[in-house]
């Protein structure tokens, strides 16, 4: 054999050789997951969205959708006719319905919404779907009567109340009962001129 097809013979075998000593293994190739080890620039390299599906918090993804507020309990105490006391985690959490105004005490009908809440609610089962925290860090919330009925729209359609405008701007129920109650002069609504609670409480702007 010519000396100079061993040389290029050696040569071959040499490089086969040095191939096969400096190739990183893969451990196995591609994984569960279907993603592979990425020998240049480190880590794997997986599906397109896998990636980013793998390395996301678990607690986070694992949380449940968000529920609106909503809690049952007992009414103890009943202030006025829109404001009582409920039974929340053992405390007695004020509750301020929301969307309505009834009339202040020593006000005209103040004492009437008053025994009219307290009839429906005291000593009873109510649900509280709430809105917040008004400014006196009271439980803003529509309430939910044993029968099912809502007791700020009965306030409203008894016309003991006024629909407030606005912290329920868009409450087309309200507006309606209120119309109603006005037409057929219920409640409040028999005096010509009632007298609104926040006008009442303080001399605002547009108040007679």
């Amino acid at each position: 054999m010519p000396r100079r097809l061993i040389y290029l013979l050696l040569l071959a075998i040499l490089a086969l050789v040095l191939a096969s000593t400096t190739a990183q293994p893969h451990g196995g190739g591609v994984d569960r997951y279907g993603c592979r080890p990425d020998d240049k620039q480190g880590g794997h390299r997986c599906p397109q969205g896998l990636l980013a599906a793998l390395q996301q918090d678990p607690a986070k993804s694992a949380d449940p959708p968000a529920m609106a507020g909503e809690f049952s309990g007992k009414v103890v105490r009943v202030i006025e006719g829109d404001t009582f006391e409920v039974m929340h985690k053992g405390l007695a959490e004020r509750v301020r319905l929301n969307g309505i105004d009834c009339p202040e005490r020593g006000q005209a009908y103040g004492r009437r919404a008053k025994q009219f809440t307290s009839q429906r609610v005291f000593g009873k089962q109510v649900t509280v779907k709430t809105h917040g925290l008004d400014q006196g860090r009271r439980t803003m919330g529509e309430v939910i009567l044993p029968g099912g009925m809502s007791l700020n729209r009965e306030l409203v359609k008894a016309g003991l109340a006024w629909w407030n405008r606005k912290s329920a701007p868009h409450d087309e129920t309200l507006k309606r009962l209120e119309e109603e109650a006005r037409k057929e002069k219920r409640g409040l609504w028999a005096d010509p001129t009632p007298v609104p609670p926040w006008c009442y409480r303080n001399r605002q702007e547009g108040c007679p």
